[in-house]
């Protein structure tokens, strides 16, 4: 990995925005990092450990979300990516991607457009996630057989899945690219305005008039607002980031202070309103200020790029970047299970013995995503991804692709809320009004993927006769 690292950062184009490459690794291994932290294994009195939730045990330490939650910034410069990667296939199929006009070339064209771009933009995300869940499902399955349960196990089938909620919302984005980079295209801010305005009417639908289910409209207004975020980083609107950061913040201080928002900006375990699930206009313009914060450090970063050790560094984490987050927490449950058939006391969570076993837990867990993530990175190469020509396509690309990701999107999303326990008893969770079980999830994931895969193998265009 050491050498591709070396010879990709040393073909770097000149061109290419190094930061957005900072951005991505520095957002992921902080979720990493504050996942590490807030996990807090204790074992109760009866001798049966339980994982409990550092914010929780000391509510004094939730103000640190404010800086810790970043996702707000993956799926800003997912944005950006997009919408570059977007225009890029744009242009080679004969489009007319500056003025706005998509210019697709029949149904088959643009069909074949969208489901290789779906293809191009999911492989790194989908194929480790496949990965991740065939590995642990089996695994589960196995345990469950062999009547193996309780304690830290069942909380880990549980929870090693809930980070599968960032790929399902992430999954949504790079279906909406196209819709919204259009939108975008023709309206700029006002796309991006009219996103904020619906999350905000949301709210207040919510918590104004008692609206049932609306909140669940969030989870498209308020991530797809961020994302569009990163449309006008593309075309070089972001021009006064402090603004955005300043406007941010002061509204989640206001929301936080006179609204019903909570002060943590991740889920707490019993609070009956949770700024995450579903998100709020208070984590909208938490994800504001952030963006703008980040925008505001672009010149020092970039000069710190310029560092050849610095951007390797780089290059090499984000190789691997997505595979680490999956199992990540895999890691540092293994490290709490070790410790306790060991025999080794686990203090009290929040306790001075707690935080002097954080130092130690932290680095082991990384040693032990570093093994895995030498496993299965291999799975988190994309293949070489080519546009055929339209009139070559298959056809019906274009719903394939949709129902692929579709069914990708409510695979993960339940599966991040049912987990990977219980799989032969059926055990269920509620994805908005519909219940899931994992064995459905995992079906919806696996056929999701393989339509995904299918409608976007573009061919290569056939050589004309005369010439």
């Amino acid at each position: 990995m050491a050498s591709s690292a070396h010879a990709l950062a040393a073909a770097t184009p000149a061109s290419r925005d190094k930061y957005v490459d900072l951005l991505r690794v520095a957002s992921l291994g902080t979720v990493v990092l504050g996942h590490w932290l807030m996990a807090a294994v204790s074992v109760r009195g009866d001798g049966r450990a339980e994982v409990g939730n550092l914010l929780a045990v000391e509510p004094r330490l939730q103000l640190l979300t404010w800086a810790l939650q970043v996702m707000p910034v993956f799926f800003f410069v997912g944005g950006f990516s997009h919408a570059l990667s977007y225009r890029s296939l744009r242009r080679k199929a004969g489009e007319h991607g500056e003025n706005g006009e998509n210019g697709e070339q029949g149904e088959n064209g643009g069909g074949a457009l969208y489901s290789v771009f779906l293809r191009a933009r999911l492989q790194r995300l989908l194929r480790p996630t496949v990965v991740f869940i065939g590995v642990w499902g089996a695994l589960a399955l196995a345990l469950q057989l062999a009547g193996r349960e309780g304690g830290l196990l069942d909380a880990s089938l549980r929870l090693v899945a809930q980070p599968l909620w960032f790929i399902g919302i992430y999954l949504a984005m790079v279906a909406f690219t196209p819709p919204l980079l259009r939108l975008h295209e023709r309206y700029g801010w006002g796309a991006f305005g009219g996103l904020v305005a619906a999350a905000g009417l949301v709210d207040l639908l919510r918590f104004g008039f008692g609206v049932p289910y609306v909140e669940f409209l969030n989870f498209a207004f308020v991530w797809l607002a961020v994302h569009q975020l990163g449309f006008l980083r593309a075309d070089g609107k972001l021009r006064r980031p402090y603004l955005l950061a300043g406007a941010g913040l002061a509204g989640v201080v206001l929301l936080v202070a006179y609204g019903p928002y909570p002060l943590s900006m991740v889920g707490m375990p019993g609070e009956k309103i949770s700024n995450m699930a579903p998100p709020t206009f208070a984590l909208l313009c938490h994800g504001l200020w952030l963006v703008g914060g980040v925008e505001s450090l672009r010149g020092p970063a970039r000069r710190w790029l310029r560092r050849t050790r610095v951007w390797r560094a780089v290059v090499a984490a984000n190789g691997v970047s997505m595979t680490a987050f999956l199992w990540h927490l895999t890691a540092m449950l293994g490290v709490y299970g070790a410790l306790l058939a060991l025999g080794v006391r686990l203090p009290e969570p929040a306790t001075g013995a707690w935080w002097a076993q954080v130092p130690v837990r932290v680095v082991v867990a990384g040693g032990v995503t570093a093994l895995l993530v030498t496993v299965f990175r291999r799975f988190e190469q994309p293949s070489a991804v080519v546009l055929g020509e339209p009139g070559v396509s298959p056809a019906g690309a274009r719903p394939a692709a949709a129902l692929g990701v579709t069914l990708c999107l409510f695979g993960v999303l339940g599966l991040s809320m049912v987990g990977f326990g219980g799989l032969l008893e059926g055990r269920t969770a509620v994805l908005i009004a519909v219940r899931v079980t994992a064995p459905v999830a995992v079906a919806m994931t696996l056929v999701g993927w393989l339509l995904v895969e299918r409608a976007g193998r573009g061919r290569p265009a056939a050589a004309p006769a005369a010439a």
